[in-house]
């Protein structure tokens, strides 16, 4: 068996409209061509040859959302899962990304729909634990409810695109 780190989990958040000092996170709805039709999920992706895990999350935020990162954070936390077909174990980073509340959302064909949902119902949607526990602590730091927690803010200007 093999450990491997080759995704990326990135939690889009905005500033909710009807309460700003709560915030919405941004779902999308799998493809059904996709693994794991149908289902709910925050932007997740591969981590390219030559790449960093931030320039990977920071490139999917554009390529399944046309998003653009006001805040850009490393989550502290790690997500895994076994994968028996390769028997692998995957180590995922997680960030966070807040964006503009007025920002577009441009899908593109790995999903058919979105959301922006508050907290309790992203967690409701959520088919993982891991996903479910990254939207809490998230949570948690943005609105201030853990004071202690400190999250890492990485410039978005200072990350570097790989050489082609």
């Amino acid at each position: 068996m093999n450990i491997t780190a080759g995704l990326i989990e990135l939690h889009i958040f905005r500033a909710a409209k009807d309460a700003p000092e709560e915030i919405e996170f941004l779902l999308l709805k799998r493809a059904p061509k996709e693994i794991y039709p149908g289902t709910w999920q925050m932007v997740s992706g591969s981590i390219e040859e030559g790449e960093t895990a931030a320039q990977a999350a920071l490139r999917e935020l554009q390529e399944e959302t046309g998003l653009l990162p006001e805040k850009f954070w490393v989550a502290p936390l790690v997500n895994s899962f076994y994968a028996p077909p390769q028997d692998t174990i995957n180590l995922i980073p997680v960030f966070a990304v807040q964006v503009r509340g007025k920002s577009k959302v441009k899908l593109s064909n790995e999903h058919t729909d979105f959301r922006w949902v508050k907290k309790g119902k992203a967690k409701s949607l959520l088919a993982w634990d891991g996903q479910r526990n990254a939207v809490e602590l998230i949570h948690e730091y943005v609105t201030k409810k853990k004071k202690i927690l400190k999250f890492v803010e990485v410039e978005c200007g200072n990350i570097a695109k790989p050489a082609k």
